[in-house]
């Protein structure tokens, strides 16, 4: 949203008559906006805020239904002369000498309280304007300030006015016929105070000085200036202290003012717009949509960094061996006790069981697993995902906000690898033994026993014959001795088995392999979604509740 529009919509939001909880949702708002910007908005404005923030909690705190209305001008435009002809009385000090006027002056209509609306505003200079005789005065409620001039050669005298223009409810500006051109007026001020429209005043005084010609034409340049810095429907009110001009009319437009009861609000909501304004130019109008998938390139990264292709190739191997192990020929699996463990030689739990993973079982592990350290190729694939991560979440955001999302999405190494490490070392790396195995390597078990009872047999028929023993009766099938049988049909049964439990392993370690790979990528998305793609989507959700909130501070929801 560009500048202009902004200021047009906060214009807008502080014409229309404010109500007392309207103006504490939006107070609310911005404060909300401040905590959950926090450090990616400007400090100096944020700062703002909370000034803000505080100012509409303590002026709405304060007892009374008081408009403070502010005569504010620079040196010789003839302010106190102008408050004394408004307060028709000789209060504040008028003279040649500059600057006349060094702390504020009050003058107060009505017996409402008002000595704590003083208190806040530390003006001293208290001036109670008596009640007409006859009827009511228009103006009760009013508070009216002749402040020091803003452009005043003594800084004590600025800051002072500058302090109490911060507080007060209507700014009256007091210009004269030389200095209504003045470019701290317009650029210091009218110019700051864009937003504040609704709750400003001015005075074209010493207006005696000119032909009405001139007035109407030092009125209408006047407008234009204001028009430039932002204001554009104002009205000029022509005055003289010194003949009473415009006196009358100043009166009735602070009436309107006071009787309006709303300037108060009006001018804090101002300054909520104004501040909210310059916070919404730190933030973007939308955010970048991360989807359900975010993180896959990610973790397909760190997966390899955390040796998950070394853990799986283990587990395929392991699966082969154990294979082999069960449903190999009995006589040689004593073989297999004296290779070396693919999972041991990792330090990874290998006998956990899968349906029983929980935080004790991680505890139980001692130190790191022996997974050796990324590639370098590994960590530049870590390093590239998150930075294309970072940049996709970024996309768009102001600086400070993409800053924060870059952050997020690169913790330190050193927490990443031992995180890594924990979820390889909790995750399972079995699953249930195929039922395969248990029926070849029965069927294994029952060859061998076929195999050593005809051996035995045998053995006995030629211990017999070579001892010239009487002959044993042997049995037959089609011909053939059934003792041979037995023995062959052990041979050829393991020889079959053997070859169709390699077979049927290849199988079943791709499976088992893919199945754990798919759990170890469950793992390592958990630990990229806590420590990387979550922190991303916080920094994203924050930007997104910074920019709701401050539109409702401003007035644009």
């Amino acid at each position: 949203m560009s500048p202009d529009k902004a200021t047009m919509s906060s214009k807008s939001a502080v014409t229309k008559a404010i109500s007392p909880e309207q103006l504490a949702t939006r107070a609310s708002a911005l404060g909300a906006a401040v905590h959950a910007g926090g450090d990616e908005l400007e400090r100096s404005h944020t700062d703002r805020a909370r000034t803000v923030v505080d100012k509409v909690e303590q002026r709405t705190a304060l007892v009374g239904g008081h408009t403070v209305v502010a005569l504010s001008g620079a040196t010789g435009s003839g302010k106190s002369s102008l408050f004394n002809a408004i307060v028709a009385d000789d209060v504040a000090v008028t003279g040649a000498r500059r600057p006349t006027t060094s702390t504020a002056a009050a003058a107060i209509w009505g017996d409402e309280p008002v000595a704590e609306m003083l208190e806040w505003l530390r003006v001293g200079k208290r001036h109670h304007v008596p009640k007409p005789r006859h009827g009511r005065d228009h103006l009760d409620g009013l508070v009216l300030l002749d402040l020091p001039d803003f452009d005043s050669r003594e800084s004590a005298n600025r800051a002072e006015a500058e302090r109490v223009l911060d507080l007060t409810d209507v700014f009256c500006w007091v210009t004269d016929p030389q200095k209504y051109a003045d470019a701290r007026l317009h650029d210091d001020y009218v110019s700051a105070l864009a937003t504040h429209e609704a709750v400003m005043l001015v005075v074209l005084n010493q207006a005696d000085r000119l032909t009405p010609a001139e007035i109407e034409e030092c009125s209408a340049d006047l407008k234009r200036l204001f028009a430039r810095d932002g204001i554009k429907d104002i009205e000029v009110i022509p005055t003289s202290a010194k003949t009473g001009m415009g006196i009358e009319e100043l009166k009735q437009r602070l009436t309107t003012v006071v009787e309006g009861h709303n300037a108060a609000r009006q001018r804090l909501t101002g300054d909520i717009a104004q501040v909210a304004g310059s916070l919404r130019g730190g933030v973007a109008d939308t955010e970048a949509d991360l989807g359900e998938k975010a993180g896959d390139d990610l973790v397909d990264a760190l997966a390899r960094a955390a040796g998950v292709p070394t853990v799986v190739n283990a587990v395929e191997r392991d699966f082969l061996h154990e294979s082999v192990s069960r449903t190999g020929w009995p006589f040689t699996r004593w073989i297999r006790a004296f290779r070396p463990d693919p999972l041991g030689r990792l330090r990874l739990d290998k006998d956990k069981d899968p349906l029983a993973v929980n935080a004790a079982d991680v505890r139980s592990v001692l130190g790191r697993s022996s997974l050796p350290p990324p590639t370098p190729a590994a960590r530049s694939a870590v390093d590239l995902a998150t930075r294309q991560l970072g940049d996709k979440a970024a996309n768009g955001l102001p600086h400070r906000w993409a800053e924060a999302v870059h952050a997020a999405a690169s913790p330190p190494g050193p927490q990443m690898a031992d995180e890594l490490d924990r979820a390889v070392i909790g995750t399972s790396l079995r699953a249930r033994n195929p039922i395969w195995w248990t029926v070849l390597g029965a069927l294994q078990l029952l060859g061998a026993v076929a195999l050593i009872v005809g051996l035995v047999w045998l053995l006995v028929l030629a211990v017999m014959g070579y001892f010239q023993l009487p002959e044993l009766p042997t049995p037959e099938f089609q011909g053939l001795p059934v003792p041979t049988l037995l023995v062959a049909a052990g041979l050829l049964l393991g020889l079959v088995l053997s070859l169709l439990a390699r077979l049927m392993a290849r199988a079943g370690a791709q499976r088992r392999a893919a199945a754990i790979d798919k759990r170890l990528h469950r793992a390592i998305a958990g630990v990229a979604g806590e420590h990387i793609v979550e922190p991303v989507r916080e920094v994203l959700a924050r930007h997104a509740e910074t920019r709701r909130q401050l539109d409702i501070a401003r007035g644009s929801r």
